[in-house]
């Protein structure tokens, strides 16, 4: 018999949220759902249980004391953090939700919101498969000079370790499993980012220019093609 974080689906959600009274219906309606809830209302302190315990989902309310939740958002990923990410927020504009989704948020969420909404793409997130990773079993990947090792999240370029942010690492990745064919913006927002739309910003041409220079360091020959007025390519012709 099925009870508690034994349900099917069960998740450890982090949840953010400096509002008591809206913490606490969230953490009750989530629990009632059979997942665990770890609560914080302040940003340094969610900060450090996110580096030090692992959790499926991070549900992050923006605006709160200390370190807001995007700033708690953008120090984790730069730690290496890859779980899954809500913003909630009343702030509401086009450019707020596209600085979230920039800042390594999977999903904006509007306040106020409904409880089921919040659940359902709690559940549409859980069902995301790896980016890059939809089925294929290859542990390393290989294009020219370029080594990228899944398990151990490493990449090297010619024999030198390259430090890539996680989005970067799955844009690569990406590319890496399509050598030398064409690979569009949309394909990169829906397969990297999961957006079923265009956020109408440079998102993928910013993180692309970052990833060139992090691999094309010290001078080497520059493997990721731009094909003007429809994506991307990486070659590999280059030893």
């Amino acid at each position: 018999m099925e009870n508690g974080n034994e349900r099917a689906g069960a998740m450890r959600i982090l949840l953010l949220e400096d509002d008591h009274e809206t913490r606490n219906y969230l953490a009750r309606g989530l629990k009632e759902l059979g997942h665990q809830i770890v609560v914080e209302s302040e940003g340094k302190a969610a900060l450090s249980r996110t580096l030090a315990e692992a959790f499926d989902i991070l549900v992050l309310d923006r605006m709160v004391p200390g370190l807001d939740g995007l700033t708690v958002l953008k120090l984790a990923r730069e730690a290496g953090c890859q779980s899954p990410a809500i913003i909630l927020s009343a702030m509401s504009g086009i450019e707020d939700r596209v600085a979230g989704l920039e800042g390594g948020a999977d999903d904006y969420l509007i306040k106020p919101f409904a409880f089921a909404e919040l659940a359902a793409r709690l559940g549409a997130l859980a069902r995301r498969p790896p980016p890059g990773g939809r089925g294929d079993t290859q542990l390393v990947l290989r294009v020219g000079s370029i080594e990228m090792d899944l398990v151990r999240r490493t990449v090297k370029r010619s024999g030198r370790l390259t430090d890539l942010q996680p989005r970067e690492f799955s844009l690569l990745e990406y590319l890496l499993r399509n050598p030398d064919r064409l690979v569009t913006r949309t394909m990169l927002l829906d397969r990297v980012w999961n957006f079923g739309f265009d956020p109408k910003t440079n998102i993928v041409e910013t993180h692309m220019s970052r990833l060139r220079t992090k691999l094309n360091e010290g001078g080497a020959e520059n493997l990721i093609t731009t094909i003007r007025g429809s994506g991307y390519m990486i070659v590999s012709g280059e030893a």
